[in-house]
């Protein structure tokens, strides 16, 4: 049975919903609350995505891959600056897992902003998508390991915050999926261009 809280912070309501069953970056079956679990589920989205480009042979299948990748890192990205480290910054005591968090994003969003510019048998092109896959598995291990923790043991409305990261990560996709995969990508590239600097 969900747990109701209410304190004087923008949401007056607290919710706790039940845990949800969620794999862990390392392959371990864990149970989060909804906004984590649906942050980690994307986690693991994500990585499949790596592995099939890192096995793709095909410049077409990898040119496909390489933009759901930048797609799917640009959406997850959005809405954990939007949504997830606004407030994680204020209710941590010690921000500088938020602040580690957003110095990891604007490093993954440059390297997003020269893959979307870029063509797949340009040189270094697979070695950008594959440095991009190592910043993210830095990035997931930490926010698994230390900040998601970190954020459970505080008073964080992870109901809330589900059913605020579902609907506005599909407001997002379609916003940068706009128009066709080269406008989005161009979309896509500008935006990661812009948070990159930070």
């Amino acid at each position: 049975m969900a747990t109701t809280h209410t304190d004087s912070s923008s949401r007056k309501t607290r919710t706790q919903p039940q845990a949800a069953s969620v794999r862990r970056y390392d392959g371990r079956s864990v149970k989060r609350p909804e906004g984590i679990a649906f942050l980690m589920q994307q986690h693991r989205d994500v990585e499949k995505l790596f592995e099939q480009y890192e096995a793709a042979e095909d410049e077409q299948e990898k040119s496909a891959l390489s933009a759901k990748i930048c797609l799917m890192l640009a959406v997850h990205a959005k809405i954990e600056e939007e949504l997830l480290y606004p407030e994680a910054a204020e209710m941590l005591e010690d921000s500088d897992l938020v602040d580690q968090a957003r110095v990891e994003h604007a490093s993954a969003k440059d390297l997003i902003a020269q893959i979307e510019t870029m063509q797949v048998a340009e040189p270094l092109y697979d070695a950008k998508v594959k440095v991009l896959k190592e910043y993210i598995k830095h990035h997931v291990e930490e926010e698994e390991n230390e900040l998601f923790p970190e954020l459970m043991r505080s008073d964080f409305d992870f109901a809330a915050l589900g059913r605020e990261l579902t609907g506005r990560s599909s407001e997002v996709e379609s916003e940068l999926s706009e128009g066709g995969e080269d406008a989005a990508r161009s979309r896509i590239a500008a935006e990661a261009e812009a948070g990159a600097r930070i």
